[in-house]
Parts: C-alpha cells; structure tokens; sequence
C-alpha cells in the first residue's frame, strides 16, 4: 500500500470513529477534493455547516471559513488542517480600520464579504457570497444607502449590474486580481471557440470580456449546461478538477496571470492543506478554531440574514 492510501484509509477510519465531517473548497488540492465529504463554494460551505450532525467539522479552506463554521455552529469543534491558511482578501480588511470607515458614514448599511474576519463580519448587517451579492443588494430599497467590502472587484460588478452606487472598499483578492486582459485574449485567438469564464472578484477589464461572470458555483454550473467544448477558466485553477470530472468531454484552459514566472493562478493558502495535515488534525483534533464569544454573537446576525436572504 503506498503512503498516500495510507493516509486517505486514516483520514476515513478517523471520520468515522470521531463523527466528523470533512468539507473542503473547490479551490484545494484534487486529493483534498478526492477525500471530502462535501466540496463547495463558500455559501455551500457555510450552509452545510449550519445543518450538518457532525460533532467535528474538518474545514479544508483558509481561515475565515474555519470562522464562520464556527459561528455557526459553536457546539462543535471547528478544525482547521494548517491555521497559516489565510486569505489576502480578507486581510486587505483590517476590522479597526473598516470600523472607523463605517463610523465616518452614518446612516449606511453595511455589506460585507464572506471573505473577511469574524472582527469585520461583527460590523456588518449582512454577509454576501459572490454567488448571491446580487441577489441580496437587489432586495434592498433602491435608495439605502450600503458600504460594500473589502472586494472592490467584487463590489464594481454588483454596481454594475444593480445600478447601484455602492461606497466600495478597496480590498482585492491577490489571485484573481493578477490575472492578464492581453494574455487571456491571446488564449482566445488560440481557442477561438473557447468561451471565457470569469469570477467576479477579478477585475473589470476581464468581467466585460466574459462570456460568463459568476461565483464558483455558477461557473461550474454553466458549463455543466453550456455547449461549448472548450473553455478558458479565469479563476483558481484548483476548479478545473471539478469541471472536468463533471464534463469529461470538455476542455477547461486555466487563464494565465500577469507574471508567467509564477503559479499566480493558484491561492497558496487553500495549497496549504494536505491530505498529512488532513490526518494530523483529525487524530489531534487540533488546530482548533477558536472565535471571540461576544464577536460571534455579532457577527452571527448578519451570516444568518444572509442565509435567510439567499
């Protein structure tokens, strides 16, 4: 038996002996997705936190996912497998600074991502996913007036197409916010029949050369129903492994980012997990993710409305 089917077998006596659930990103290694219970996007994550039976949940993501399943669910024990899995959007959202930023704009309504600490999610009125922002801003009066952070890529398309004039913060996703106009155009003169697949956290230069803009969820789901046979995928590469094992017959071109140097179309967080530490958190049940009780008491309110909202 070689060590990696060593490890998985581990991973599943474990998950069973400890009633555990093991839910991972689509942006994570192929063999973390190969492992998990459940694998979705953060409103998927999020949802199925808040309804699973589990005594354990083993959060294969970056940090703040480990968060809000916390907040969620505060009985349960929360891991995560590496807490060195951060997200450089929601660290592009300091709480003291956005709190004093929301003090300096009275009378609005705050909409955060959930792509931020449970300290900026405790300041919010309500929480949104790319994959129902529009959703959630289109069911407030035209007239309210609404801070949207920290993802001003993010934020600029939910302006766009609400016609709204949301007061951005200006926090960006290092990953999507690398990706090249000129070098995915040069893809599409190489693929011609391709059609191009953007998230909305990248920015708006690539969002109008979209066939199709939407959250993770959405992009797999279009091309699960789209027609084409090829497709330029601008967003983590960690998705392909799911596209391509629900279009076998499909080809999904991961798009290039500016610096050809560099793996810039993957999150080195999400990397940081691995099937060893997958292992390792199950049989210590350790790291553990640990929220402020006051902070999660606020900030539960908002992930709440947006669960109800969506």
């Amino acid at each position: 038996m070689d060590e990696l089917q060593s490890l998985r077998e581990e991973i599943m006596r474990l998950r069973n002996e400890k009633n555990a659930l093991i839910m991972a990103h689509y942006y994570t290694r192929e063999e973390i997705q190969e492992i998990a219970d459940f694998i979705g996007d953060s409103l998927a994550l999020a949802r199925k936190a808040a309804e699973t039976d589990a005594d354990i949940i083993v959060m294969c993501g970056v940090h703040f996912m480990g968060e809000t399943a916390k907040i969620l669910c505060p009985d349960k024990k929360v891991l995560v497998p590496d807490l060195d899995a951060g997200c450089s959007l929601a660290d592009s959202c300091n709480p003291d600074e956005f709190a004093r930023f929301v003090e300096q704009h009275p009378g609005y309504t705050v909409v955060s991502y959930v792509n931020t600490s449970a300290a900026v999610k405790a300041i919010t009125d309500i929480v949104v996913t790319s994959g129902n922002a529009r959703k959630i801003i289109d069911s407030l009066p035209e007239d309210e007036k609404i801070i949207f952070g920290p993802d001003h890529n993010l934020g600029e398309y939910i302006n766009s197409v609400t016609g709204r004039k949301m007061l951005l913060w200006p926090g960006a996703c290092h990953v999507h916010d690398r990706f090249s106009v000129e070098k995915i155009l040069e893809l599409k003169k190489e693929h011609p029949g391709a059609k191009i697949l953007v998230h909305p956290e990248c920015r708006r230069p690539l969002q109008i050369i979209a066939d199709k803009v939407g959250s993770t969820a959405a992009l797999l789901d279009f091309a699960r129903k789209d027609d084409a046979l090829e497709y330029i995928v601008v967003t983590e590469s960690g998705i392909l492994f799911e596209m391509q094992k629900n279009c076998k017959d499909k080809k999904f071109i991961p798009a290039p980012a500016m610096d050809s140097e560099c793996q810039c179309n993957q999150c080195e967080y999400m990397k940081l997990n691995t099937l060893h530490k997958v292992a390792a958190a199950l049989r210590d049940e350790s790291p553990e993710i640990i929220v402020d009780k006051e902070i999660a008491a606020k900030a539960l309110r908002p992930i709440e409305r947006m669960l109800q909202l969506s």
